[in-house]
């Protein structure tokens, strides 16, 4: 994972014993949640002590493990419901709270973020959540929806603190009254700066890129349908990431007669490299928190061409440093595309506006900052002298 540490006030001085931090995510792998908790673990190890518990092994717990911090395996959490194993699951992560006794527990993703409230409940943790995009936003599945809906909505009042990645998601949570004005905050996702070599745009063959998994979420049918209609361009589309459709997605676009125009790349750890070979970045999705790889191509200086949903208009603005497309409409998204192509002009202004919004709204510094005023919130309302003295 490509990260760095965020300039910061150090925890061991401001308080009289050294802050304990239990990070609990269900997935390993890479995504946008995971660079997200390996960002704030990197930052805060030097002053804290941190445990990340995972539920399997992965480049998270492999690049946490890497700096030192210990990984707890718990096996039973995984992203399906299951009932007993779910109760396990609980009792294992009281078990090793009961071992750590950390001042918080801090969940990442749905499922830890059931199972890490409930313990922490149990064992009277503060705990804090970090909502990456909700289980019952629009274009979830209806019964997925409604399951995520109420236990968000029985497990907001025994939460210190929920940490919504976009103001959409707050607005949504209040709506549907999943917590409330004083346990809901908006912390937008950060990553850090790092400028790979750029590329010249010479505004001949177009490079386009999606990073993305292949599952149920993300859109990449749409995205090939689109491309087929372009096949008359000089494009070619590389797509990072795996996931249970990918084959789905080859196959489809064989059918399409496309394949010689898109490359599967797979897992990679190079794409701001990929980033940089590219002109113009796409996100075709079905639903969304504030995805990093938005961020990242931003950063990069691409213009954007992205799924007009949930936290997505948040960080891209229509007609100023990309393109909205409405979700599931392969001919909008082949208009956007075919506009970008046309203008290399425009994608320049495009990705260079990307670039200095990036800069002003979504810094890591800035996400660390706000996340340490969560974390001194939280600890202030438990009594800083209580926490810091009983160990």
């Amino acid at each position: 994972m490509n990260s760095c540490i965020a300039s910061n006030q150090n925890y061991s001085s401001k308080y009289k014993s050294k802050l304990k931090l239990l990070y609990i995510i269900t997935k390993a792998d890479l995504g946008g949640a995971q660079a997200n908790v390996f960002d704030l673990i990197k930052t805060f190890h030097s002053e804290c002590e941190i445990h990340l518990a995972a539920g399997c092994i992965g480049s998270l717990t492999d690049d946490v493990t890497a700096i030192g911090i210990p990984v707890h395996i718990i096996p039973n959490l995984t992203r399906q419901i299951q009932f007993l194993g779910d109760l396990l699951c609980i009792k294992q992560c009281v078990d090793l709270i009961h071992t750590i006794k950390p001042n918080i527990i801090h969940a990442h993703s749905g499922k830890a973020g059931i199972i890490a409230r409930v313990a922490g409940r149990l064992c009277s943790v503060l705990t804090i959540y970090t909502a990456h995009g909700w289980g019952f936003s629009p274009g979830t599945p209806k019964l997925r929806r409604l399951i995520a809906l109420i236990a968000e909505i029985i497990l907001a009042p025994i939460t210190t603190k929920i940490i919504c990645v976009s103001e959409s998601d707050r607005q949504l949570a209040l709506r549907l009254g999943v917590g409330n004005r004083q346990n809901l905050t908006t912390i937008y996702n950060g990553v850090c700066d790092i400028q790979p070599p750029v590329v010249p745009d010479t505004g001949n063959s177009v490079r386009l890129i999606m990073v993305a998994r292949f599952n149920e979420q993300k859109d990449q049918a749409t995205l090939l349908k689109a491309i087929a209609q372009l096949s008359n361009l000089p494009i070619h589309l590389d797509l990072v990431g795996s996931g249970v459709s990918l084959e789905a997605c080859k196959a489809l676009a064989g059918s399409l007669k496309i394949d010689h125009q898109v490359s599967f790349l797979g897992d990679r750890r190079d794409v701001p490299e990929l980033l940089s070979q590219a002109q113009v970045f796409i996100l075709s999705t079905h639903y969304e928190g504030l995805p990093i790889s938005i961020l990242e191509a931003m950063r990069a200086g691409l213009p954007v061409i992205a799924t007009n949903v949930n936290g997505i208009p948040e960080e891209v603005l229509h007609d100023r440093t990309g393109l909205l497309v409405p979700p599931k409409d392969p001919d909008a998204l082949a208009k956007a595309i075919a506009t970008l192509i046309q203008f290399p002009v425009l994608r320049q202004q495009m990705g260079q506006a990307g670039r200095k919004r990036y800069e002003q709204e979504f810094s890591l510094a800035q996400m660390i900052a706000k996340t340490r005023a969560v974390y001194d919130e939280v600890l202030g309302v438990s009594s800083v002298e209580k926490v810091f003295h009983k160990h």
